[in-house]
């Protein structure tokens, strides 16, 4: 398995790059993506959600302040920037497959 954490940290800048196609391309088939307004199964209707996402924003920026690996999980602590002007903060649970491609993102507000 490629280390998980570089992953994690690839995939983060594809996200605030809001590059769709790069995102896409590190989901596994049947990911799974739950936040505090979405949830969404199947690789289609995930890539929707952050389609959604990146077209109702101007720019976002993920910072990350801490990341933490148990296994096939990393836990990320995160500052993300919206628009230049808001900052919330946020903390994901990413699961990795045996190829690295991510099977699911759980996002916590706060």
């Amino acid at each position: 398995m490629s280390d998980l954490k570089s992953l994690s940290l690839e995939y983060f800048y594809h996200f605030s790059c809001k590059d769709l196609d790069a995102v896409s391309r590190m989901f596994a088939s049947g990911s799974v993506l739950r936040d505090w307004e979405n949830s969404a199964e199947g690789k289609e209707d995930v890539i929707a959600i952050y389609e959604k996402i990146f077209n109702s924003v101007k720019s976002i920026a993920v910072t990350p302040r801490a990341l933490y690996k148990d296994g096939d999980t990393v836990i990320a602590e995160l500052l993300i920037s919206i628009n230049d002007n808001e900052q919330i903060l946020v903390t994901d649970i990413i699961k990795f497959n045996e190829a690295g491609k991510i099977l699911s993102v759980r996002a916590y507000k706060g």
